[in-house]
């Protein structure tokens, strides 16, 4: 058993979880997290659509809080890593047989008082929209909406010919994979105990003290906490009642987000925003250069223990609403890839998993020994304000700390400008000539400044070890199982990252060979 209990400690290893502590890590507090794999703890995250967004959608909700929140997180986080998040421009065609979910306020409303709409969006509201989107969250460096003119604009050139027009609006891609480590390594360099692979096996109030047990590697372990913090993500429900035996296990609904991923369908950096006449949108995405990326769907997701896979239905869904916009022919001998994850939105009572809230919900239990935080919902873009809304929240129960700071505080490698990316790279190439232009952007995209740690005093490819393709080396595994908590191919290659799109089956053996050779 540790000697002296920790302020803090936290069950989940997502990015809520990662965030809230390196946040409190960096207030002075004593953090112990347990993480069952670093960026996986439950596939959420790192199998998200990868957008730092306000939501547009949202505002059919009047979710307007939550839509300005996010908003100005947007490049609050932009400028803290700017090598994993950069600006994304979104084309959002228009056509007359756009429509609304049925389940939105806006939707009830307009059928009030403009019944002969019958659930479209008509273009003024889809206007009316964007502006508010532009002006709701003190919006400095991504341009505003513009119009295009599909007849003669490039990014008309991949659409059927029968879209003419369409708005152009800012949001951000981060890559979310990356996010969760590099949220856990800087907690770790201000303190915070990180235990991967681990698990909890319970929990519960002794002395005034949370006392946990751990199964980690090492064994078997017992710590002792002031606080306890559960953002177990689709699990929060589960640490309430097997972990904590609590008999208020809360509200929360599963629902299974998938993706597919298919050869690139256009050739500029935009992505697009389709809207369906089921009142539903999905996204269509530049992908790691090569590829497109679309998705989401939302299906109910009833059982967190089950793996989530894509289904053959969903992707069919994916491929056809996407082919009603796209002229090339998508089929599904062109996915490449899918992926699926659970996102759990807290229970609102609302009938459909689109209408759900993405609001976070934070309970405390206090009243009967030591505090017990239950982190409920959430999104990638709120992380942060999560973040100090729970420490806020627990502030009378916690020891003198210092005052909000990460919204000014660069994650590791991201302590270059906003506009800085082309710059950094450029450096890179000048110090290491031997690197390609793919290679050194790749580099500097997964690791910032960093990049330069990584690659020390390499004077020529050589330098960097046994090369593994994909322009994975020694070197660059050797840091990933140093700094990045890495043990296993899968690790690198999906997990801090998505190099496994590029590598064959052999290049993986090679790989998790090296790994477990030293």
């Amino acid at each position: 058993m540790t000697e002296k209990p920790f302020d803090i400690f936290i069950i989940g290893g997502g990015i809520n979880g990662c965030g809230i502590a390196r946040d409190a890590a960096g207030r002075g507090l004593s953090v112990s997290q347990f993480n069952t794999v670093i960026g996986e703890s439950a596939g959420t995250l790192s199998t998200s659509t990868k957008l730092f967004h306000g939501g547009l959608r949202y505002l059919e909700f009047f979710e307007f809080r939550l839509v300005r929140e996010a908003l100005k997180e947007r490049e609050v986080l932009l400028s803290a890593m700017p090598h994993i998040a950069w600006p994304m421009r979104f084309v959002l065609p228009f056509h007359k047989d756009m429509r609304f979910d049925s389940e939105t306020p806006t939707s009830r409303l307009l059928s009030l008082f403009m019944p002969w709409m019958k659930g479209r969006r008509p273009a003024w509201l889809i206007r009316f929209g964007l502006f508010l989107y532009d002006h709701l969250g003190g919006r400095k460096y991504l341009p505003a909406t513009a119009t295009l003119d599909l007849t003669t604009a490039p990014e008309g050139v991949p659409l059927q010919d029968q879209f003419k027009q369409a708005y152009e609006y800012s949001d951000c891609w981060v890559q979310d994979a990356r996010l969760v480590v590099l949220n856990a390594r800087d907690a770790a360099e201000r303190g915070s105990k990180i235990m991967t692979r681990s698990k909890v096996i319970s929990a519960r109030k002794e002395n005034g003290l949370w006392r946990i047990e751990v199964e980690t590697a090492d064994g078997p372990q017992v710590f002792t906490a002031n606080i306890l913090i559960n953002a177990g993500g689709p699990w929060v429900s589960d640490v309430l009642r097997q972990t904590l035996k609590s008999n208020n296990p809360g509200k929360i609904r599963l629902v299974r987000g998938s993706h597919i991923v298919v050869p690139k369908l256009h050739d500029h950096d935009k992505a697009y925003f389709f809207q369906g006449t089921d009142g539903r949108i999905i996204f269509a995405i530049p992908y790691e250069q090569e590829f497109t990326l679309i998705g989401t769907t939302e299906a109910a997701h009833d059982d967190p223990s089950e793996p989530p896979v894509c289904s053959d239905e969903e992707r069919d869904y994916l491929i056809n609403f996407a082919s009603q916009y796209f002229k090339a022919t998508i089929t599904a001998k062109d996915v490449v890839w899918t992926y699926s994850g659970v996102r759990p939105l807290y229970e609102d009572g609302a009938k459909s998993a689109t209408a759900a809230t993405r609001e976070y919900v934070l309970t405390l239990e206090a009243e009967a020994g030591p505090p017990l935080l239950n982190i409920f919902g959430g999104k990638i873009t709120t992380y942060r304000k999560l973040a100090e809304a729970a420490l806020e929240k627990l502030a009378p129960h916690l020891p003198k700390a210092s005052d909000v700071w990460t919204a000014g505080a660069p994650l590791p490698g991201g302590d270059f400008p906003i506009d800085g990316f082309d710059t950094l790279v450029a450096q890179i190439r000048t110090k290491y000539p031997f690197l390609s232009e793919p290679w050194s952007t790749r580099l500097a995209r997964l690791y910032g400044t960093e990049a330069f740690a990584l690659l020390g005093d390499a004077e020529t490819a050589d330098d960097l070890g046994q090369h593994f393709g994909a322009t994975i080396t020694a070197r660059e595994l050797d840091w990933a199982r140093e700094k990045e908590w890495v043990q296993t191919a899968e690790d690198f290659l999906w997990r801090r990252g998505k190099l496994g799109l590029r590598v064959s089956a052999h290049q993986v053996e090679q790989i998790e060979k090296y790994l477990n050779s030293n």
